[in-house]
C-alpha cells in the first residue's frame, strides 16, 4: 500500500476504487503472527523477518507503530485477540491452509469484536452453515473461502476450459500440476485435502479434470510454477492439445485480490450487510454453496 500511496501507480490494481474506497485508504491497526522472531516487532520490521521471502519494493516504508502480537493456535486466547481488534473493521485471515481449528478461532475473535472476517484459506468457514448464520445474525460480513489468485492456476485453467465450451470443443481430459516454495505450499503438501477440493470447486470440475498432488520445492521461494494440459476434440472429432506453463509470484497474486476483498468487506460492514457479499464471489475458489 505504501508503494501505491507514494507513486500513484495503478499497475496490478484491478479496481482503483470500490464504493469510494481506494487502495491507499487501508490502514493496518493490528497484526498477529506465531513466529517468535516477528512477535514484539513493529509491523514494518516484522514483515521482512524470515520465513518471509517477499522482495523489498522500491518505496519508503514509514513505521507503522503497530506491534506484532502473538497469534492464535487454538481457541484458548480468542478474547485477547478480539480485544486487540478494537478500532478495526476487517480481519484478514491468511495463515497456511490445513489448520481448521485456528481458522475457526480467528472467525470467533472477529465475531466477538464486531468486525468483518475474510478467510483466504481453504479451511471451510464461509461454507460452514454455523459460521455463516452466526455472522448474518450479527450483521457482520463473512467472506471466503480460499481466494483465487489475481492470475493463478485455477483462474487460467477455468478460463481455458470455459473457452473450449464456448467454441464448441469437447473436453477429453485435463490435468493441473502446481509447484511452489512458500511455507503455505510446504504446509499443504502435508495437509492437502481441503486445498484439493477447493481447487476442484474453482474449476467446477468433472472427472475429466485431474489435479496432481501439490509439490514443495524450497528453491522456488515465492514463485509458483504450474503446468496445465488440455486434450480436446473439435470438428470431426479431430484432436486439439494444449500445454501451458505459468510462473507467478505467489504472494503478490494473493495481495492483488486481498486488496479488493478488504474494501468489499469494509463497505459491507459500513452498510450493515451481514453474510457473504455477492461482489466477493468471483474472487474466491470456494464461496458459500461449494463443496467442503
Amino acid at each position: 500500500m505504501a508503494l501505491y500511496r507514494q507513486t500513484g501507480s495503478l499497475v496490478g490494481i484491478r479496481r482503483p476504487m470500490i464504493d469510494g474506497l481506494g487502495v491507499d485508504d487501508i490502514d493496518v491497526v493490528a497484526a498477529f503472527a506465531t513466529s517468535e522472531e516477528k512477535i514484539g516487532r513493529d509491523l514494518t520490521e516484522a514483515i521482512f523477518v524470515p520465513p518471509n521471502n517477499f522482495p523489498r519494493l522500491d518505496c519508503e516504508l514509514p513505521r507503522a507503530d503497530v506491534p506484532v502480537t502473538r497469534g492464535l493456535v487454538d481457541a484458548t486466547e480468542v478474547g485477547r485477540v478480539a480485544a486487540a481488534l478494537a478500532g478495526a473493521e476487517v480481519l484478514l485471515y491468511s495463515a497456511p491452509s490445513g489448520r481448521p481449528e485456528t481458522a475457526r478461532a480467528y472467525a470467533d475473535a472477529a465475531h466477538r469484536a464486531g468486525v468483518a472476517f475474510i478467510n483466504t484459506t481453504a479451511d471451510p468457514i464461509a461454507r460452514d452453515p454455523h459460521w455463516m448464520s452466526t455472522f448474518e445474525a450479527a450483521g457482520l460480513p463473512l467472506l471466503g473461502d480460499d481466494l483465487a489468485s489475481q492470475f493463478g492456476t485455477s483462474v487460467l485453467h477455468n478460463a481455458l476450459l470455459r473457452l473450449l465450451e464456448e467454441r464448441g470443443l469437447a473436453l477429453v481430459s485435463s490435468y493441473q500440476v502446481n509447484l511452489g516454495g512458500t511455507d503455505d505450499f510446504r504446509n499443504l503438501v502435508e495437509n492437502p485435502s481441503t486445498k484439493k477440493q477447493s481447487k476442484l470447486n474453482a474449476l467446477s470440475a468433472d472427472d475429466k479434470v485431474e489435479l496432481a498432488p501439490l509439490g514443495y520445492l524450497s528453491q522456488l521461494k515465492s514463485q509458483k510454477v504450474a503446468h496445465l494440459n488440455i486434450e480436446a476434440q473439435g470438428w470431426g472429432e479431430t484432436a486439439v492439445s494444449l500445454d501451458v506453463k505459468l510462473t507467478v509470484h505467489d504472494p503478490s497474486g494473493a495481495a492483488g485480490v486481498n486488496i479488493d476483498l478488504i474494501r468489499i468487506a469494509a463497505n459491507a460492514l459500513r452498510n450493515g450487510l451481514g453474510g457473504h457479499p455477492a461482489d466477493a464471489t468471483s474472487l474466491l475458489k470456494s464461496p458459500p454453496g461449494t463443496a467442503i
